[in-house]
């Protein structure tokens, strides 16, 4: 799509909801001005000393040249200027709630970290979402009775798989006489009757892959095990198991979730805590329609990240689909004040992964961060960042590499999506 002959970034953010669009042209620190800009409805390009950049849109994206305005300079960006833009560029999201069923077809469950097979052919009858959190408290009202469903927990029967915000809730009744994942011990301490601390077993819950040690999610009863949705694939037993980079499938899974809940229960602030019950990260959702666009050479200074090689096998030019976040870590007792008020805000949801998940997600946020232009990197005292949701992968430009195939390979990952409640 683009041919870059020196390392000038063009970054463009379209809103399609508002058909507006934020250019920035980068200037080369050896070139410097002056250059030459080309806008046309279907492409950019930028000349300079240095070299020529040029960024063809993809197919549904036209500018209007014409309408160009607030070109101004910022220091550490480049040039700034805004103008409208005509956005058809925009695929359904794939939900992983409320999933439907096609003929009632068998199902595998994988450790989405190794592949290990953690539930094989199971038949899912019905994929039911969980009430509220609060629904306890709704039918108190509605209800002119005595609650009937008070102390009654909802658990699935063997072919029921129940969802709820970043989890599923399956029944293990059947798989007993399986090999299953493994509950790891867990020992904590405790006051004694003579007043002195001894160690006691406490009831094991977390249940972890038997190859990789990953943690899938742990044990509400003795049949009943909750799966967190960052940690599991579930496919058509017919299918193949897809290798799917990790932090493309936690920020796909994630950034899915903050959008269905925002639209659900107009909730834009979140809390991820994990399952040890510590907040990690404080997430504020600000758009979910950005379409992101941009020619630069790949960041060479955080390949020291395995988690984090996958997202730089991008080419120079890419696009790709964005759901736009503020976020401010909570690790280390950072904004330990600004989480307690959150915790106990009312309009605030809290998410529970596990810890290991959580800090996953706080470095690819933070590496995100780190490729926004300058400008666009902190808002008031929160740090900005982009998730790309599961139908939108990465899209390179200029010869057919494999991101296309990852995008099915994510897309096939969520079969869920296919089945139909019953």
């Amino acid at each position: 799509m683009a041919a870059v002959a020196a390392e000038a970034r063009v970054f463009l953010e379209v809103r399609r909801r508002l058909q507006s669009a934020l250019l920035i042209l980068g200037v080369p620190d050896e070139g410097g001005l002056p250059m030459d800009v080309c806008i046309t409805p279907t492409s950019l390009q930028m000349k300079s000393p240095g070299g020529c950049t040029e960024l063809w849109l993809p197919a549904g994206v036209r500018l209007v040249p014409s309408s160009c305005r607030g070109l101004r300079h910022v220091a550490g960006d480049g040039l700034h200027l805004r103008l409208q833009a005509r956005a058809e560029f925009c695929t359904k999201l794939i939900s992983v709630f409320n999933q439907r069923s096609q003929a009632q077809e068998c199902c595998t469950f994988y450790c989405q970290s190794c592949g290990e097979i953690i539930m094989r052919n199971r038949k899912l009858l019905r994929v039911l979402p969980l009430p509220h959190e609060n629904w306890g408290a709704l039918v108190d009202e509605w209800c002119c009775h005595p609650n009937p469903f008070a102390n009654k927990p909802l658990h699935p029967q063997e072919n029921d798989c129940f969802t709820g915000d970043c989890f599923f809730l399956v029944n293990l009744r059947r798989d007993l006489q399986q090999p299953r994942p493994e509950v790891a011990p867990v020992e904590t301490r405790c006051l004694s009757s003579e007043n002195h601390l001894k160690m006691k077993p406490k009831a094991n819950t977390k249940v972890i892959c038997k190859r990789c040690k990953v943690m899938l999610g742990e044990t509400v009863s003795s049949e009943t095990t909750k799966f967190y949705m960052t940690e599991i694939i579930i496919q058509p037993s017919e299918r193949n198991f897809p290798i799917i980079p990790r932090s493309q499938f936690v920020q796909s899974v994630i950034a899915q979730c903050l959008v269905e809940l925002s639209s659900a229960r107009s909730t834009f602030r979140f809390t991820l805590q994990g399952h040890d019950g510590k907040a990690y990260i404080l997430l504020w959702l600000l758009n979910s329609d950005t379409l992101v666009i941009e020619a630069l050479e790949s960041s060479t200074s955080i390949k020291k990240f395995p988690l984090l090689e996958d997202l730089l096998k991008a080419d120079s030019s890419s696009a790709w689909n964005a759901v736009k976040v503020l976020y401010q870590p909570c690790i280390k007792s950072r904004n330990a004040e600004l989480a307690s008020s959150w915790e106990s805000d009312v309009s605030v949801h809290s998410l529970t992964l596990p810890s290991a998940t959580c800090l996953e997600l706080l470095l690819i946020l933070s590496r995100s961060n780190a490729t926004l232009p300058p400008s666009l990197r902190c808002m008031n005292s929160f740090q900005a960042s982009t998730l790309s949701p599961l139908s939108c992968p990465h899209v390179t430009w200029g010869g057919g590499t494999s991101e296309a195939s990852v995008g099915e390979a994510l897309a096939a990952a969520f079969a869920f999506s296919e089945f139909r409640m019953v």
